[in-house]
């Protein structure tokens, strides 16, 4: 299966599908960025909202025995349209390392024509997309009752660069080439026809790790390219990532092993490279859904189930080494 073709100010595309050209960077953005080292790194893509999730993840890195570097790597906003809610969220993600997703990059945006932002591939049914286009406008229009919060969203980077140990890590919200990318996403990884893009990619960013999250179901997934590569695709740190889980997933780099409990995990260039759970509140967080989002409600529709029962996806097809 090839990877979703990326579309880029196409008129003709409906928003929610559009890519806009400025979301672009490619690889060799993320070799020119600046790297800053980290001991124990947490990439925590897809928060969507979820302050439970926050309170579990700062916990996770208190029991660290050593520093903990935080990057959300976008789209911490989703669900939380309350006044409260999304200053809350904002203002405890904003303290630490922090790039946009395109959820925080269309909230300032003077047109709607992108919607979401999500560049959403054509196996995403047209009602999702037109859900999604809904609750990010209703976010939207909270958003702008906080122009100094949005200011600072606005000011956030697309990517950036870390060592840990000897590991060179790109992190992204989309894939290598746009913060909307989908060849990060499960099945673009083990798409044979998308080898030789993963090698420039990589080459390019001069990195020995790509972390990414937007896709919102989590891979992670080893590459022998001149030595050996990671992809680490957390899926989504705020919802349940496998059907009858309820807890959302990290991706940590550390250059010692985690003293969590690992779901599944890498070692490459003397870094440990792993899937954490983030065990949040589960009810708190579904009473917490529900006052925002009632029965009915665009977001109701399509991601309650998601919420409470988990998406249709098995982990252990999505983790592994991939054939160069």
């Amino acid at each position: 299966m090839n990877a979703p073709a990326l579309a880029y100010d196409v008129a003709s595309d409906p928003p929610g599908r559009v890519c806009p050209l400025h979301y672009r960077y490619g690889p060799r953005a993320i070799a020119g960025a600046p790297e800053r080292r980290a001991e124990t790194l947490y990439v925590i893509g897809g928060l969507y909202g979820n302050p439970q999730a926050l309170d579990a993840i700062d916990a996770m890195a208190r029991a660290e025995a050593g520093p903990v570097t935080l990057c959300f790597n976008g789209d911490f906003n989703w669900f939380n349209v309350d006044d409260a809610g999304f200053r809350a969220v904002n203002e405890r993600v904003l303290r630490h390392d922090a790039i946009c997703g395109n959820v925080e990059a269309e909230l300032g945006a003077a047109s709607d024509a992108a919607g979401c932002g999500c560049a959403y591939p054509d196996t995403v049914p047209a009602a999702v997309v037109e859900r999604s286009n809904r609750i990010h406008a209703r976010l939207k229009r909270t958003a702008a009752r906080h122009p100094e919060l949005l200011a600072r969203l606005a000011a956030l980077p697309m990517l950036a660069r870390y060592r840990v140990g000897t590991a060179r890590i790109g992190v992204v919200h989309g894939d290598a080439d746009s913060l909307a990318g989908w060849r990060f996403d499960v099945a673009a990884l083990d798409d044979p026809a998308q080898h030789a893009w993963r090698a420039q990619a990589f080459g390019q960013a001069k990195v020995d790790v790509f972390a990414s999250t937007h896709t919102c179901l989590p891979a992670m997934r080893g590459y022998d390219l001149d030595g050996p590569k990671l992809v680490a695709n957390n899926g989504a740190a705020g919802m349940p990532n496998a059907r009858g889980s309820r807890c959302g997933l990290l991706t940590r780099i550390g250059i010692s092993p985690s003293p969590h409990a690992s779901l599944y995990g890498e070692q490459l260039c003397e870094a440990y490279v792993d899937a954490l759970p983030i065990h949040y509140d589960d009810g708190t967080w579904r009473r917490c859904f529900l006052a925002n989002w009632p029965e009915g409600s665009a977001a109701w529709l399509s991601y309650f189930e998601r919420i409470t029962l988990g998406p249709e996806f098995r982990l252990q097809d999505r983790v592994g080494l991939a054939e160069a």
